[in-house]
């Protein structure tokens, strides 16, 4: 059995010696400050970046609603229609958070905030006992700076909460199974992570945690190394932090699990451009392009990737002279998504994110262990890695913000701070299918209609009303709207019509 001991330690071949990993105190400093300085812009644009439809404004809605109507049991799609597509966990942290820090995207993104940079940790602890110090320093501001994790740290949807469960899942199993000495508590944490899992995206956490685990284990017959985990108890604990909620919403809004299971674990997955989707559509992608997310996922170390790839004598050394079992884990733990879903009919980007940590662990320590000795390129290769990271977000919030049609992003509240202006209490409409971040910016006020006839009606309801149209649709809503409506302004795709406040009251 591997012990942690031997895992940490570096044996130097004989053909090739190397020394210890080792940063100088300036490199430290300066990753440590890099770190620092990434937690604190992230910080910044999670709060001046708006929501954006759909995915994150659909969540940040529905945990609004959470916490306007009281219901902590069942997500609400629309006020009264349940929603089914995910278990609550990142709804409850969403609406917790804008509990404590008032209704907007601070308040919605911080407790996803901390769950992220809880991997950060769990990562740069994992590396810290196999590796030293020094390692765990420079794989956080990697897997921080991989531009899709530093994007979905602060994102609200289920999956970084997920991948918390999945991490903390994966780091505990290992040290458990490998390390005699370790507390027992690892054991405990091992069913914590998969109850996390379940409870923030279902069943296919387990999966991403068990197919790496059970492959590792069959690959090199570990079997012996399963009896240290608590396997009775763990399971117990598992049971009483999910089960509660799963049985009580299956008879809250009876229908749920039928759904759930087999329409958003089965069918979406299975089934080309899915129909059966309750709040949405499925996202219809060629097989196989969760590999092509993945390299993006990685960026800027894709190519850092690349260039440990051309060297596979010197991979081979590095496993060998390091543990055969911490790097095999650490590959199958990466690869588990692609794994999972290469067959899948409906994927997004986000599906990779389970497999990051491990990647950014995988990638430092063997780059470690190949390279050796002191470093003279820390601050040139992880500046511009700081630098690009930064720029890119900091391009896009900004694009947001004041161009939010160049990115098709579709925020909503430059639009409804407008129309506010015009009457606080006013109205507002959108012509044609939802808009969530609308919804959120008028706290579930905004509605939609395909109707002619409601519009017709608004010149006449005695309310001061305001219309969302897409630009495109202008020429055949104007008409319909009359002459009591003005144009205010274009807002991306859309042109906003409003009526004077009546009574002249703003």
């Amino acid at each position: 059995m591997t012990t942690l001991a031997t895992a940490a330690s570096v044996r130097p071949s004989q053909s090739h010696p190397r020394l210890p990993f080792r940063l100088s105190l300036a490199d430290r400093r300066f990753l440590g400050g890099a770190l620092v300085t990434l937690v604190v812009i992230r910080l910044a644009l999670m709060w001046w970046m708006p929501f954006t439809d759909t995915t994150e404004a659909r969540y940040a809605e529905i945990a609004r609603k959470m916490l306007e109507t009281g219901d902590w049991i069942t997500p609400q799609f629309d006020y009264g229609v349940p929603f089914w597509g995910k278990p609550p966990l990142h709804t409850w942290l969403s609406a917790l958070g804008m509990y404590v820090f008032g209704v907007n995207g601070f308040g919605a993104r911080i407790f996803i905030f901390l769950s992220g940079l809880a991997v950060v940790a769990l990562s740069g602890l994992f590396m810290k006992r196999q590796g030293g110090t020094h390692q765990a320093l420079v794989v956080m501001v990697v897997l921080f700076t991989s531009v899709l994790f530093f994007g979905a740290s602060a994102f609200v949807m289920t999956d970084m909460v997920m991948v918390l469960g999945t991490t903390l899942s994966m780091v505990a199993f290992f040290t458990c199974v490998t390390d005699q000495s370790a507390s027992k508590i690892w054991g405990y944490l091992f069913f914590v992570g998969l109850a996390i899992g379940l409870l923030a995206k279902g069943p296919t956490a387990t999966v991403l945690t068990l197919m790496p685990i059970g492959l590792w284990v069959m690959i090199g017959r570990r079997w012996t190394g399963l009896a240290a985990l608590p396997w009775v108890w763990g399971t117990v604990v598992l049971l009483m932090l999910t089960l509660p909620w799963y049985i009580a919403a299956e008879i809250k809004t009876p229908g749920f699990l039928r759904y759930f299971i087999i329409g958003e674990h089965f069918e979406r997955f299975t089934v080309p451009g899915w129909t059966g989707d309750l709040y949405g559509s499925g996202h219809a992608r060629a097989k196989g392009m969760i590999w092509i997310y993945w390299l993006g996922a990685l960026l800027p170390w894709t190519g850092f990737a690349a260039w440990l790839l051309l060297r596979p004598k010197a991979i081979a050394e590095a496993v060998n002279a390091g543990s055969p079992d911490w790097h095999g884990y650490l590959f199958l733990w990466a690869i588990a998504p692609m794994l999972l879903f290469t067959p899948a009919a409906n994927i997004l980007a986000a599906y990779v994110l389970p497999g990051v940590p491990a990647a950014s662990l995988l990638l430092v320590s063997l780059w470690a262990t190949i390279q050796g000795g002191p470093r003279r390129t820390v601050k040139t290769i992880f500046g511009l890695a700081v630098v690009g990271t930064t720029v890119l977000f900091l391009a896009v919030t900004l694009t947001v913000r004041f161009s939010p049609e160049t990115l098709s992003l579709k925020s909503q509240r430059a639009l409804v701070a407008q129309a506010t202006q015009i009457d606080r209490n006013i109205r507002l409409t959108y012509w044609g299918g939802r808009s969530y971040s609308a919804e959120f910016y008028t706290q579930g006020q905004a509605r939609a209609t395909t109707d002619k006839t409601v519009l017709s009606a608004l010149a006449r309801d005695g309310i001061t009303d305001a219309v969302a149209v897409n630009t495109d649709a202008l020429a055949e809503v104007a008409p319909v709207l009359g002459d009591r409506f003005t144009t205010i302004g274009i807002f991306g795709r859309y042109t906003l019509l409003a009526e004077a406040p009546l009574n002249g009251k703003s």
